[in-house]
Protein backbone atom coordinates (compact mmCIF):
# COMPACT_ATOMS: atom_id res chain seq x y z
CA UNK A 1 0.00 0.00 0.00
CA UNK A 2 1.40 3.43 -0.99
CA UNK A 3 1.80 6.49 1.16
CA UNK A 4 -1.38 8.51 1.39
CA UNK A 5 -1.82 12.26 1.69
CA UNK A 6 -2.93 11.80 5.30
CA UNK A 7 0.28 9.85 6.01
CA UNK A 8 2.39 12.69 4.61
CA UNK A 9 0.51 15.31 6.61
CA UNK A 10 0.88 13.33 9.82
CA UNK A 11 4.61 12.87 9.17
CA UNK A 12 5.07 16.62 8.60
CA UNK A 13 3.38 17.47 11.89
CA UNK A 14 5.31 14.77 13.75
CA UNK A 15 8.60 16.16 12.44
CA UNK A 16 7.76 19.56 13.85
CA UNK A 17 6.42 18.30 17.17
CA UNK A 18 9.16 15.78 17.93
CA UNK A 19 12.05 17.97 16.80
CA UNK A 20 10.85 21.08 18.58
CA UNK A 21 11.82 19.93 22.08
CA UNK A 22 15.53 20.36 21.41
CA UNK A 23 15.27 23.04 18.73
CA UNK A 24 16.43 26.62 19.02
CA UNK A 25 15.43 29.55 16.81
CA UNK A 26 18.29 28.86 14.38
CA UNK A 27 16.79 25.41 13.72
CA UNK A 28 13.43 26.72 12.48
CA UNK A 29 14.40 26.97 8.78
CA UNK A 30 15.55 23.33 8.75
CA UNK A 31 12.37 22.22 10.53
CA UNK A 32 10.24 24.04 7.96
CA UNK A 33 12.21 22.39 5.14
CA UNK A 34 11.81 18.92 6.64
CA UNK A 35 8.08 19.38 7.17
CA UNK A 36 7.69 20.71 3.64
CA UNK A 37 9.53 17.73 2.18
CA UNK A 38 7.21 15.41 4.08
CA UNK A 39 4.33 17.10 2.25
CA UNK A 40 6.08 16.59 -1.08
CA UNK A 41 7.55 20.08 -1.47
CA UNK A 42 11.02 20.60 -2.91
CA UNK A 43 11.62 23.72 -0.81
CA UNK A 44 10.07 25.53 2.14
CA UNK A 45 10.78 29.03 3.42
CA UNK A 46 9.31 30.98 6.31
CA UNK A 47 8.87 34.72 5.73
CA UNK A 48 8.14 37.00 8.69
CA UNK A 49 6.62 40.47 8.48
CA UNK A 50 8.97 43.26 9.45
CA UNK A 51 7.91 45.64 12.24
CA UNK A 52 6.60 48.21 9.75
CA UNK A 53 4.61 45.49 7.94
CA UNK A 54 6.07 46.63 4.65
CA UNK A 55 8.26 43.64 3.77
CA UNK A 56 8.22 39.88 4.31
CA UNK A 57 11.66 38.93 5.59
CA UNK A 58 13.03 35.39 5.04
CA UNK A 59 13.94 33.36 8.10
CA UNK A 60 17.09 31.56 7.01
CA UNK A 61 19.66 29.41 8.78
CA UNK A 62 23.11 30.86 9.52
CA UNK A 63 25.50 30.64 6.56
CA UNK A 64 22.77 29.44 4.20
CA UNK A 65 21.86 30.88 0.81
CA UNK A 66 20.40 34.38 1.19
CA UNK A 67 16.75 34.77 0.20
CA UNK A 68 15.50 38.18 -0.87
CA UNK A 69 12.78 39.96 1.16
CA UNK A 70 9.48 40.48 -0.62
CA UNK A 71 7.22 43.51 -0.44
CA UNK A 72 3.75 43.01 0.97
CA UNK A 73 2.29 45.31 -1.65
CA UNK A 74 2.03 43.84 -5.14
CA UNK A 75 3.11 40.23 -4.49
CA UNK A 76 1.24 36.96 -4.03
CA UNK A 77 3.10 36.46 -0.76
CA UNK A 78 1.90 39.86 0.40
CA UNK A 79 -1.65 39.11 -0.69
CA UNK A 80 -1.63 35.90 1.38
CA UNK A 81 -0.43 37.93 4.37
CA UNK A 82 -2.82 40.86 3.89
CA UNK A 83 -5.98 38.94 3.00
CA UNK A 84 -5.33 35.85 5.17
CA UNK A 85 -5.93 33.57 2.19
CA UNK A 86 -3.63 31.04 0.55
CA UNK A 87 -2.28 32.02 -2.86
CA UNK A 88 -0.89 29.85 -5.65
CA UNK A 89 1.69 30.69 -8.31
CA UNK A 90 3.08 28.43 -11.04
CA UNK A 91 6.17 30.18 -12.39
CA UNK A 92 8.13 27.77 -14.63
CA UNK A 93 5.49 25.04 -14.19
CA UNK A 94 6.62 24.63 -10.60
CA UNK A 95 3.58 25.38 -8.41
CA UNK A 96 4.16 27.37 -5.25
CA UNK A 97 1.71 27.69 -2.38
CA UNK A 98 1.83 30.77 -0.14
CA UNK A 99 0.15 30.14 3.22
CA UNK A 100 -0.44 32.71 5.98
CA UNK A 101 1.36 31.98 9.23
CA UNK A 102 -1.05 32.85 12.03
CA UNK A 103 -0.69 32.58 15.77
CA UNK A 104 -4.38 32.36 16.52
CA UNK A 105 -5.43 35.46 14.59
CA UNK A 106 -2.13 37.33 14.87
CA UNK A 107 -0.37 37.60 11.49
CA UNK A 108 3.29 36.58 11.65
CA UNK A 109 4.15 36.03 8.00
CA UNK A 110 3.78 33.44 5.24
CA UNK A 111 5.09 29.97 4.46
CA UNK A 112 6.31 29.36 0.90
CA UNK A 113 6.12 25.73 -0.26
CA UNK A 114 7.42 24.99 -3.75
CA UNK A 115 6.33 21.69 -5.31
CA UNK A 116 7.71 19.59 -8.19
CA UNK A 117 6.96 20.50 -11.79
CA UNK A 118 3.35 19.80 -12.83
CA UNK A 119 2.35 18.81 -9.31
CA UNK A 120 -1.38 19.23 -8.71
CA UNK A 121 -2.19 21.26 -5.59
CA UNK A 122 -5.68 19.88 -5.08
CA UNK A 123 -7.41 18.97 -1.84
CA UNK A 124 -6.44 18.15 0.83
CA UNK A 125 -2.93 19.58 0.31
CA UNK A 126 -3.79 23.27 0.93
CA UNK A 127 -5.40 22.51 4.29
CA UNK A 128 -2.45 20.29 5.25
CA UNK A 129 -0.08 23.14 4.43
CA UNK A 130 -2.21 25.40 6.63
CA UNK A 131 -1.84 22.93 9.50
CA UNK A 132 1.94 22.95 9.10
CA UNK A 133 1.97 26.76 8.96
CA UNK A 134 -0.12 26.93 12.15
CA UNK A 135 2.31 24.71 14.03
CA UNK A 136 5.26 26.69 12.68
CA UNK A 137 3.64 29.84 14.07
CA UNK A 138 3.68 28.33 17.55
CA UNK A 139 7.33 27.36 17.14
CA UNK A 140 8.33 30.80 15.86
CA UNK A 141 6.87 32.40 18.98
CA UNK A 142 8.16 29.91 21.53
CA UNK A 143 11.65 29.42 20.02
CA UNK A 144 12.18 33.18 19.66
CA UNK A 145 12.51 33.36 23.45
CA UNK A 146 15.77 31.40 23.26
CA UNK A 147 17.74 33.48 20.77
CA UNK A 148 17.75 36.51 18.50
CA UNK A 149 17.52 35.06 14.98
CA UNK A 150 13.76 35.62 14.69
CA UNK A 151 14.09 39.20 15.91
CA UNK A 152 17.00 39.87 13.57
CA UNK A 153 15.04 38.51 10.62
CA UNK A 154 12.15 40.91 11.28
CA UNK A 155 14.28 44.07 11.42
CA UNK A 156 14.98 46.03 8.26
CA UNK A 157 16.27 48.99 10.27
CA UNK A 158 17.96 49.59 13.58
CA UNK A 159 15.61 49.89 16.55
CA UNK A 160 15.97 52.55 19.23
CA UNK A 161 16.27 51.50 22.85
CA UNK A 162 12.92 53.17 23.58
CA UNK A 163 11.22 51.11 20.89
CA UNK A 164 12.98 47.95 22.06
CA UNK A 165 11.48 48.39 25.52
CA UNK A 166 8.00 49.38 24.38
CA UNK A 167 7.59 46.53 21.91
CA UNK A 168 8.23 44.12 24.78
CA UNK A 169 5.25 45.68 26.61
CA UNK A 170 2.76 45.37 23.77
CA UNK A 171 0.28 42.50 23.54
CA UNK A 172 -0.20 40.70 20.20
CA UNK A 173 -1.40 43.23 17.63
CA UNK A 174 -4.58 41.26 16.88
CA UNK A 175 -7.07 39.16 18.83
CA UNK A 176 -10.38 37.87 17.45
CA UNK A 177 -13.05 35.80 19.16
CA UNK A 178 -16.64 35.03 18.14
CA UNK A 179 -17.87 38.07 20.12
CA UNK A 180 -15.16 40.68 19.83
CA UNK A 181 -12.19 41.67 17.67
CA UNK A 182 -9.38 44.03 18.60
CA UNK A 183 -6.36 45.19 16.62
CA UNK A 184 -3.73 47.83 17.26
CA UNK A 185 -0.76 49.33 15.47
CA UNK A 186 2.05 51.71 16.42
CA UNK A 187 4.36 53.95 14.39
CA UNK A 188 7.14 54.65 13.79
CA UNK A 189 7.85 51.01 14.60
CA UNK A 190 11.61 51.34 15.11
CA UNK A 191 11.44 54.61 17.07
CA UNK A 192 8.18 54.45 19.03
CA UNK A 193 8.64 55.97 22.49
CA UNK A 194 5.67 57.24 24.51
CA UNK A 195 2.69 55.52 22.88
CA UNK A 196 1.38 52.15 23.98
CA UNK A 197 -1.79 50.11 24.11
CA UNK A 198 -2.99 47.10 26.03
CA UNK A 199 -5.89 44.68 26.18
CA UNK A 200 -6.92 41.58 28.09
CA UNK A 201 -9.98 39.34 27.82
CA UNK A 202 -10.93 38.12 31.28
CA UNK A 203 -14.11 36.09 31.39
CA UNK A 204 -16.81 38.25 29.86
CA UNK A 205 -14.85 41.52 30.01
CA UNK A 206 -12.45 42.93 27.45
CA UNK A 207 -10.11 45.46 29.08
CA UNK A 208 -8.70 48.01 26.62
CA UNK A 209 -6.32 50.96 27.00
CA UNK A 210 -4.49 53.42 24.75
CA UNK A 211 -1.77 55.50 26.43
CA UNK A 212 0.54 58.37 25.47
CA UNK A 213 3.45 59.30 27.72
CA UNK A 214 4.46 62.96 27.91
CA UNK A 215 7.40 64.04 25.79
CA UNK A 216 9.69 61.98 23.57
CA UNK A 217 12.47 59.45 23.88
CA UNK A 218 13.36 57.39 26.91
CA UNK A 219 11.45 59.48 29.48
CA UNK A 220 8.22 59.02 27.52
CA UNK A 221 8.94 55.29 27.31
CA UNK A 222 9.45 55.00 31.06
CA UNK A 223 6.24 56.95 31.72
CA UNK A 224 4.26 54.59 29.52
CA UNK A 225 5.96 51.54 31.00
CA UNK A 226 5.03 52.57 34.54
CA UNK A 227 1.47 53.37 33.43
CA UNK A 228 1.03 49.98 31.73
CA UNK A 229 2.58 48.15 34.67
CA UNK A 230 0.38 49.93 37.21
CA UNK A 231 -2.71 49.32 35.12
CA UNK A 232 -2.03 45.61 34.71
CA UNK A 233 -1.15 45.23 38.37
CA UNK A 234 -4.39 46.88 39.49
CA UNK A 235 -6.47 44.95 36.95
CA UNK A 236 -5.00 41.63 38.03
CA UNK A 237 -5.98 42.30 41.64
CA UNK A 238 -9.60 42.81 40.54
CA UNK A 239 -9.66 46.63 40.72
CA UNK A 240 -12.40 48.45 38.84
CA UNK A 241 -11.87 51.22 36.31
CA UNK A 242 -11.75 54.06 38.81
CA UNK A 243 -9.35 52.29 41.16
CA UNK A 244 -7.16 51.24 38.24
CA UNK A 245 -6.76 54.80 36.98
CA UNK A 246 -6.12 56.07 40.50
CA UNK A 247 -3.38 53.45 40.89
CA UNK A 248 -1.78 54.62 37.66
CA UNK A 249 -1.91 58.20 38.95
CA UNK A 250 -0.26 57.27 42.25
CA UNK A 251 2.55 55.23 40.68
CA UNK A 252 3.42 57.83 38.04
CA UNK A 253 3.46 60.61 40.64
CA UNK A 254 5.63 58.50 42.94
CA UNK A 255 8.18 57.74 40.22
CA UNK A 256 8.25 61.09 38.43
CA UNK A 257 7.54 63.65 41.13
CA UNK A 258 4.07 64.81 40.13
CA UNK A 259 5.07 66.99 37.15
CA UNK A 260 5.00 64.33 34.42
CA UNK A 261 1.88 62.77 33.00
CA UNK A 262 0.33 60.18 30.73
CA UNK A 263 -2.85 60.69 28.74
CA UNK A 264 -5.04 57.77 27.83
CA UNK A 265 -8.33 55.97 27.60
CA UNK A 266 -8.86 53.06 29.96
CA UNK A 267 -12.03 51.09 29.29
CA UNK A 268 -13.78 47.78 29.47
CA UNK A 269 -16.34 46.10 27.23
CA UNK A 270 -18.98 43.67 28.48
CA UNK A 271 -18.71 41.25 25.57
CA UNK A 272 -22.02 39.57 26.37
CA UNK A 273 -24.20 42.68 26.51
CA UNK A 274 -22.20 45.28 24.60
CA UNK A 275 -21.80 47.88 27.36
CA UNK A 276 -18.64 49.98 26.89
CA UNK A 277 -17.44 51.77 30.05
CA UNK A 278 -14.41 54.05 30.01
CA UNK A 279 -12.40 56.86 31.58
CA UNK A 280 -10.72 59.40 29.29
CA UNK A 281 -7.69 61.09 30.87
CA UNK A 282 -6.69 64.18 28.89
CA UNK A 283 -6.72 62.15 25.69
CA UNK A 284 -8.43 62.41 22.28
CA UNK A 285 -11.86 60.81 22.75
CA UNK A 286 -12.82 57.51 21.13
CA UNK A 287 -15.13 57.51 18.14
CA UNK A 288 -18.03 55.13 17.58
CA UNK A 289 -18.61 53.82 14.06
CA UNK A 290 -21.92 52.25 13.12
CA UNK A 291 -23.23 51.33 9.70
CA UNK A 292 -20.36 52.94 7.85
CA UNK A 293 -20.40 56.32 9.60
CA UNK A 294 -19.39 58.01 12.84
CA UNK A 295 -22.47 58.18 15.05
CA UNK A 296 -20.82 59.58 18.15
CA UNK A 297 -17.61 61.00 19.59
CA UNK A 298 -17.31 59.82 23.18
CA UNK A 299 -16.18 63.18 24.56
CA UNK A 300 -18.80 63.90 27.22
CA UNK A 301 -16.45 62.99 30.09
CA UNK A 302 -12.75 63.89 30.04
CA UNK A 303 -10.63 63.83 33.20
CA UNK A 304 -7.15 65.23 33.74
CA UNK A 305 -4.08 63.24 32.59
CA UNK A 306 -2.75 60.74 35.11
CA UNK A 307 0.32 61.65 37.18
CA UNK A 308 -0.39 65.32 38.02
CA UNK A 309 -2.49 64.73 41.12
CA UNK A 310 -5.56 66.28 39.50
CA UNK A 311 -7.77 63.22 39.20
CA UNK A 312 -10.82 63.16 41.47
CA UNK A 313 -11.04 60.43 44.07
CA UNK A 314 -13.80 58.80 42.06
CA UNK A 315 -13.25 59.57 38.35
CA UNK A 316 -16.45 59.72 36.35
CA UNK A 317 -17.03 56.74 34.10
CA UNK A 318 -18.71 57.02 30.71
CA UNK A 319 -21.11 54.36 29.46
CA UNK A 320 -22.30 53.53 25.95
CA UNK A 321 -24.38 50.60 24.73
CA UNK A 322 -22.97 49.17 21.50
CA UNK A 323 -24.91 47.53 18.71
CA UNK A 324 -23.75 44.39 16.85
CA UNK A 325 -20.97 45.29 14.40
CA UNK A 326 -20.14 48.62 16.09
CA UNK A 327 -16.52 49.70 16.04
CA UNK A 328 -14.69 51.83 18.58
CA UNK A 329 -11.69 53.75 17.21
CA UNK A 330 -9.11 54.82 19.82
CA UNK A 331 -6.01 56.75 18.82
CA UNK A 332 -3.24 59.03 20.05
CA UNK A 333 -2.80 62.64 18.92
CA UNK A 334 0.11 61.70 16.65
CA UNK A 335 -2.39 60.07 14.28
CA UNK A 336 -4.51 63.13 13.55
CA UNK A 337 -1.71 65.70 14.00
CA UNK A 338 0.59 64.20 11.37
CA UNK A 339 1.26 67.06 8.92
CA UNK A 340 2.33 67.12 5.30
CA UNK A 341 4.78 69.59 3.75
CA UNK A 342 2.07 72.26 3.50
CA UNK A 343 1.11 71.92 7.18
CA UNK A 344 -2.15 70.07 6.45
CA UNK A 345 -3.09 67.74 9.33
CA UNK A 346 -4.05 64.14 8.68
CA UNK A 347 -7.07 64.93 10.87
CA UNK A 348 -9.97 62.99 12.34
CA UNK A 349 -12.07 63.26 9.18
CA UNK A 350 -9.40 61.61 7.03
CA UNK A 351 -8.89 58.96 9.74
CA UNK A 352 -12.55 58.01 9.81
CA UNK A 353 -12.95 58.09 6.03
CA UNK A 354 -10.02 55.70 5.75
CA UNK A 355 -11.39 53.23 8.32
CA UNK A 356 -14.86 53.28 6.74
CA UNK A 357 -13.46 52.72 3.25
CA UNK A 358 -11.39 49.73 4.38
CA UNK A 359 -14.38 48.29 6.24
CA UNK A 360 -16.51 48.57 3.09
CA UNK A 361 -13.81 46.64 1.22
CA UNK A 362 -14.21 43.78 3.71
CA UNK A 363 -10.66 43.87 4.98
CA UNK A 364 -9.63 42.42 8.36
CA UNK A 365 -9.17 45.02 11.10
CA UNK A 366 -5.44 44.26 11.30
CA UNK A 367 -5.04 44.93 7.57
CA UNK A 368 -7.06 48.14 7.90
CA UNK A 369 -4.62 49.40 10.54
CA UNK A 370 -1.55 48.32 8.56
CA UNK A 371 -2.79 50.35 5.60
CA UNK A 372 -3.71 53.25 7.89
CA UNK A 373 -0.18 53.41 9.27
CA UNK A 374 1.25 53.59 5.77
CA UNK A 375 -1.24 56.28 4.81
CA UNK A 376 -0.20 58.37 7.83
CA UNK A 377 3.49 57.89 7.00
CA UNK A 378 2.88 58.82 3.36
CA UNK A 379 1.03 61.95 4.50
CA UNK A 380 4.12 63.03 6.43
CA UNK A 381 6.62 61.93 3.76
CA UNK A 382 7.68 58.87 5.74
CA UNK A 383 8.90 60.73 8.84
CA UNK A 384 6.55 61.09 11.80
CA UNK A 385 7.09 63.99 14.17
CA UNK A 386 5.20 62.17 16.93
CA UNK A 387 4.22 58.60 17.77
CA UNK A 388 0.97 57.43 16.19
CA UNK A 389 -1.08 54.60 17.69
CA UNK A 390 -4.52 53.37 16.67
CA UNK A 391 -6.72 50.64 18.15
CA UNK A 392 -10.00 49.31 16.75
CA UNK A 393 -12.46 47.29 18.83
CA UNK A 394 -15.42 45.62 17.11
CA UNK A 395 -18.28 44.05 19.07
CA UNK A 396 -20.17 40.96 17.85
CA UNK A 397 -17.69 40.80 15.06
CA UNK A 398 -17.81 39.07 11.70
CA UNK A 399 -13.99 39.06 11.65
CA UNK A 400 -13.85 35.34 12.49
CA UNK A 401 -15.00 34.61 8.93
CA UNK A 402 -11.84 36.29 7.63
CA UNK A 403 -9.39 34.16 9.60
CA UNK A 404 -10.96 30.71 9.69
CA UNK A 405 -9.05 28.29 7.42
Amino acid sequence: MGTTSADRALLALRILLRSAHLAGPDDLPALATAAGQALGAVSATVYLADYDQVMLMPLIAPRSVVEEPMPIEGTLAGRAYADLRQQVSAAGDRPTLWTPILDGTERLGVLRLEFPVNNHLGDPLPSECQDVASLLAELVLTRSSYGDSVERARRRKGMSLSAELLWRLLPPLTFISPRVAIAGVVAPAEEIAGDSFDYALNGGTLHVAVLDGMGHGMEATLLSAVAVGAMRNARRTGAGLGATVRSMEAEIAAQFGGDKFVTGIVGELDVARGWWRWITCGHPPAMLLRGGRVVKTLDSLICAPVGLGLLPEHPRIGEERLQPGDRLVLYTDGVVEARDATGDFFGTERLIEFVIRQDAAGRPVAETLRRLNHSILDHQDGVLQDDATTVIVEWLTAQTELVEP
